[in-house]
């Protein structure tokens, strides 16, 4: 009887310790991405609710228009003092290009309504002006940046991860979509980064998991599946390995039950290219509180579907962060915003006036805070 309550207590002890680790999440693990700026207001509220960070474009067209003039940080200041003000962090993702870098072309099949940048600044005059604006950035915004020398009243919180481009796997961001190319570009913003901040991450851009047409064979290809575009990357980029720190993917899909795969296959590429250390950042994930309209829109829920997909998906996720080495979990978005795409109407956490939809009672059990 002694052995037996000793077993019995060894195992409850156990039980105690690692329970609470199986459910611990690594620090800054819950975010999402805006589609508007949230208010000090707005920010002050996710914070509460347990957003741990904020995603947020820095489109290199917008901030530098003009050939050889200086950069204008005035929106990405107005975000960052927001967002720092709050105990918010901001991850920046570096997209788009100037047109007098690199001539924007009608996306195919867009009707003539979408407009991309050709091909990605990874080379040439091009390439020296991406990695001076990359540099820049980072002197600005990490570590005893110039923005920070000039705001000394804002808590300092540097920003240390970085972001190469969105979905470079699909033709709305780039219209020809080259693995190898963007490799290169991966490099050239490696080189960037580190020289201004040595211990800065450096994480790929957030690949569309499984466009559609992704597996097609038409040539030039316009859209790749995330997991196809990657193998690729590593095959025509030596030395890649070493010059990137995260792999970033949206597993956009119909049900969070078809998460699984969409996250594996990518896994399954890092194991397979000698790089299963590597942390896998999902940084975009969501569906709509739209009416379900059938297949037209197989993002769209309602409003409790919203709330179940969320649930579901997060569960997974906290469930598989460790074997799937899980860093951060996107949820996009904040609000909700018409026409700007097929379910980005319905998307947000928060429908219009910022009143919370059932999915951000959902989020703020996940994130631990209060709605």
């Amino acid at each position: 009887m002694r052995a037996l309550t000793a077993a019995l207590t060894a195992t409850i002890a156990v039980l105690a310790v690692s329970a609470p680790a199986a459910q611990a999440v690594p620090g800054n693990f819950w975010g999402v991405v805006g589609q508007a700026v949230p208010s000090v207001e707005e920010f002050d509220r996710l914070k509460r609710g347990g957003v741990d960070s904020i995603r947020v474009p820095v489109d290199w067209g917008s901030v530098q228009p003009v050939k050889g003039g200086a950069p204008s940080w005035v929106e990405l200041d107005a975000i960052v003092k927001r967002a720092v003000t709050a105990g918010v962090d901001v991850l920046p993702f570096i997209t788009s290009a100037p047109n007098w870098a690199v001539p924007s072309v009608w996306v195919p099949g867009s009707g003539h309504t979408v407009k991309a940048p050709s091909h990605l600044p990874a080379s040439g005059a091009a390439g020296v002006a991406w990695s001076s604006f990359l540099q820049q950035a980072v002197a600005r915004y990490g570590p005893s940046g110039a923005f920070w020398v000039e705001n000394p009243s804002l808590p300092p919180r540097p920003l240390r991860a970085w972001q190469i481009w969105n979905e470079e796997n699909f033709k709305y961001f780039v219209a020809k979509p080259n693995p190898a190319e963007y490799g290169k570009l991966v490099k050239l913003s490696y080189a960037a980064v580190k020289s201004v901040d040595p211990g800065a991450t450096v994480v790929l851009g957030g690949m569309f998991a499984r466009p559609k047409g992704g597996r097609s064979a038409q040539r030039p290809k316009r859209v790749y599946f995330a997991s196809d575009f990657l193998e690729e990357m590593y095959e025509t980029t030596p030395g890649i390995k070493t010059k990137f720190n995260g792999v970033a993917l949206h597993p956009y899909t119909s049900t969070y039950q078809s998460l699984r795969p969409y996250i594996e296959e990518t896994r399954s590429v890092l194991t397979e290219n000698g790089d299963a250390g590597k942390g896998l950042w999902i940084t975009e994930l969501g569906w709509s509180s739209q009416k379900p309209v059938g297949l037209s829109n197989v993002f769209a829920k309602g409003v409790a579907g919203q709330a179940k997909q969320l649930r579901g998906a997060f569960s997974l996720l906290k469930r598989m962060q460790v074997p799937w080495k899980v860093k951060r979990v996107y949820w996009f978005s904040v609000d909700d915003r018409q026409e700007s795409c097929n379910f980005c109407d319905g998307s947000g956490l928060f429908s219009e006036g910022f009143k919370p939809k059932k999915a951000w009672y959902e989020y703020v059990k996940f994130a631990g805070g209060t709605p």
